[in-house]
């Protein structure tokens, strides 16, 4: 039975007890009333009166009842669908396997469960192929890449070069390595969609990390003078993967240097904060837009276009760097003031110290 077809004929049962309830009303006061007060020899009140009385009595309560019974069945036939659009807002591409619940009444409500199921069991195949894909795909080109990287090592080697082939072959591994690094962050953005991408949780010391990364970045920023500050650094250990993390902390500091201009600033602020690590990436680059800061995360997507070169990577970085926050039970965000800074602020549960 439709939607439709079920509230037409509810609501006919309501207006059929409605009439019949002031049906009722008016047989009484018209015709047992009027009897009664003949058989006693009582004067019978006046049509107004009577008029008024069942005004009052039945109409009133009548129409009441018509309003709020009409409210309550469109109100019941329509909770199926509120449910729905619940249980359609909870699925996301992490559980697509989700699907919406049936009443099995073959109403519209239903129907729109079945084909909404149908779509999202064609959605969960596709994107089964795509992480399939791209694993077997990154793991496949790995073994050819590593031979081509040989070789051109090995060709560097030969004495007999001359120097323009030298800096050709030169080249020609510098991108061949860039092209080894956009492998290896797929292999592993599709490990971890697959959910076989494993982490090995434990305490870790992160304003140690916190501290390589910046004599790091420091080396790294000096032909650029870019100055790397560490603003505070306590100590802090957290529960997460010590690999990760300092995979996480080099893809900041990477793009904190990258996108950043000659004689910028790139800063590190770590703090413990209500049970969490806060760790806040500063650095003077020329920020993002606003309409662009949404799609940060997002892969292979890079927010400025003027960076369109070898140095801008992949679009990969920051998508990995989610996947290890957001592994770790933790949330990173972005801001972006064009005119002043751009900051990555990551947070990251502490680790519980045993007690004694």
């Amino acid at each position: 039975m439709t939607i439709g077809t079920r509230l037409t004929a509810w609501y006919s049962g309501v207006l059929l007890a409605s009439l019949l309830t002031l049906g009722g009303g008016l047989y009484y006061e018209l015709v047992v009333e009027r009897e009664s007060h003949v058989a006693r020899g009582t004067r019978a009140d006046g049509g107004h009166e009577e008029i008024q009385e069942i005004l009052l009595f039945y109409a009133a309560p009548m129409v009441v009842f018509a309003v709020f019974g009409g409210w309550w069945l469109t109100r019941k036939a329509l909770l199926p669908m509120s449910r729905l659009a619940v249980a359609a807002s909870r699925i996301s591409p992490p559980n697509l396997g989700e699907r919406l619940p049936r009443s099995g009444n073959g109403d519209e409500t239903d129907r729109l469960a079945e084909v909404i199921n149908d779509m999202l069991e064609r959605l969960e195949r596709s994107f089964t192929q795509e992480r399939e894909f791209t694993l077997h795909a990154s793991h496949e080109l790995k073994t050819p890449l590593t031979i081509m990287r040989g070789q051109l090592e090995t060709g560097l080697r030969d004495e007999r070069l001359t120097e323009g082939q030298r800096e050709l072959f030169a080249g020609q591994l510098d991108e061949l390595q860039r092209l080894a690094s956009i492998v290896d962050r797929l292999s592993l953005l599709a490990r971890a969609d697959a959910g076989i991408a494993e982490l090995r949780i434990e305490p870790v010391r992160l304003d140690e990390l916190v501290r390589e990364t910046v004599a790091d970045a420091e080396m790294l920023g000096a032909s650029r003078g870019i100055v790397v500050e560490l603003e505070g650094s306590v100590d802090v250990t957290v529960s997460g993967d010590r690999h990760r993390l300092r995979q996480l902390l080099l893809i900041l500091a990477d793009n904190g240097l990258k996108y950043n201009q000659p004689g910028g600033r790139l800063r590190f602020h770590l703090t413990p904060d209500n049970g969490q690590a806060e760790l806040v990436v500063g650095n003077t680059g020329p920020g993002i837009p606003a309409d662009r800061l949404p799609r940060v995360f997002d892969r292979f997507y890079r927010g400025d276009p003027a960076h369109g070169t070898a140095d801008s990577g992949c679009g990969l970085g920051l998508s990995i760097a989610r996947w290890i926050v957001t592994s770790l039970r933790g949330s990173i965000q972005i801001t972006s003031d064009p005119a002043r800074e751009t900051e990555v602020r990551v947070r990251l549960p502490l680790a519980e110290v045993p007690t004694q």
